[in-house]
């Protein structure tokens, strides 16, 4: 298959450079927590030998930013450090990684007084200072608050766009340009649909594709792969990452099934897909990463999968989140939500709250609220 890629301007990453026709590049991401260099360190080479070409590495705070310093030691792994609520962390990671991931909607959390433009052009210079990359990661549960109060409620996608071409351009301004854009979804059509409309306007500017929490293979590999093979057809992705939400020591089933998606586009083996909202159970779970504060969570999204199972005919969105960073936002668009902290599950419906349970008492709740859920429904129908 004949694909003309959008003319993006190269953004090299390591030893390796996406954009400006550059092979399309398949990430990860560490599911260990990162004070536990052994296991973190082990994990990155395990993904790096299954063909990772970056490796994305979380960081909330100082004794996070330690560690990597002597994970960075023992592998030669291209490495991606993600920031979050702390953008002051870059100063001690960005000697030690190969690209910055910061997200604009988590630059309010850390200095509200202090603007935006002024935490980025830090990040920017200390980027430019250690030879780093950046990523500009717009994501639908954490989505600029200043842009988000000026649409509606039910539009997700203008805030998400009208944040990354902002931040494009202000990062232009400050002529740095070695930096990539992600606008994810769990929603395979938004996916498609934001990332479609910010190339229009910014073809030169590299995308990462992903859909965020995509959820348990195979279900999850498949929302991800109508994504990938919609917009990569069309020309547009420089860099990819299948979110899968699986044990650590089968983390590289990500690249696994990245590798597959982009070897079956380049062959022409693809699918038109024209609507994704089929009128049947749709359960979306995040990518086990080092946020997740009890690994109980990739056991209980099985575990919701498998107890929905009759409910399956059901236009009906069941989200569970692993961590307290983006799950209250990514559950808000839920019919019904489960975010798990250290001990207990926190479940939704909607954007309301229902209250926290202890993991083994969460799943006979959760189908409490699908049965009324579902009652409700047929009644309004009858």
């Amino acid at each position: 298959m004949e694909i003309t890629r959008n003319p993006t301007r190269p953004v090299r990453i390591g030893s390796v450079t996406i954009g400006a026709g550059h092979p399309i590049a398949v990430q990860s991401m560490t599911a260990t927590h990162t004070q536990d260099i052994d296991a973190t360190v082990a994990l990155v080479n395990l993904l790096a030998a299954a063909g990772a070409d970056v490796v994305r590495i979380a960081v909330d705070n100082k004794r996070d930013a330690e560690a990597l310093a002597e994970i960075r030691r023992q592998t030669a792994a291209n490495l991606s450090v993600d920031l979050q609520e702390n953008y002051r962390l870059v100063e001690l990671v960005a000697p030690h990684v190969d690209k910055v991931r910061y997200n604009p909607g988590h630059l309010y959390h850390h200095e509200r007084e202090k603007p935006w433009q002024e935490k980025v052009r830090l990040i920017a210079d200390v980027a430019a200072a250690n030879d780093c990359a950046l990523r500009v990661g717009v994501n639908c549960g954490s989505v600029d608050p200043a842009k988000k109060e000026q649409y509606d409620d039910e539009d997700s996608i203008t805030p998400m766009l009208e944040s990354a071409w902002e931040h494009c351009e202000f990062l232009d301004s400050l002529g740095f340009t070695r930096y990539c854009v992600s606008l994810k979804d769990s929603d395979p059509k938004k996916v498609i649909q934001v990332n479609q409309q910010f190339a229009e306007r910014r073809p030169d500017v590299p995308l990462h594709l992903g859909v965020t929490e995509a959820g348990l293979p195979p279900d999850g590999i498949i929302k991800t792969r109508i994504a990938f093979e919609q917009l990569i057809s069309r020309g547009i992705g420089d860099t990819i990452r299948v979110s899968l939400t699986v044990p650590n020591d089968k983390k590289p089933l990500e690249i696994e099934a990245g590798r597959q998606i982009l070897a079956d586009i380049a062959a022409g083996r693809v699918r038109s897909v024209v609507n994704y909202g089929l009128p049947t159970l749709n359960i979306i779970a995040c990518p086990s990463c080092s946020r997740v504060e009890n690994h109980a969570f990739i056991e209980l999204a099985q575990q919701v999968k498998e107890m929905t199972s009759y409910a399956r005919e059901h236009a009906i969105t069941i989200a569970v989140m692993g961590c307290r960073v983006n799950g209250p936002g990514e559950t808000d668009d839920a019919d019904l939500g489960l975010w798990c902290g250290p001990n207990f599950v926190n479940l939704k419906r909607g954007s309301a709250e229902l209250g926290a349970f202890p993991y083994d008492e969460i799943l006979p709740k959760l189908r409490s609220e699908l049965d009324a859920l579902i009652a409700q429904r047929a009644a309004s129908v009858a």
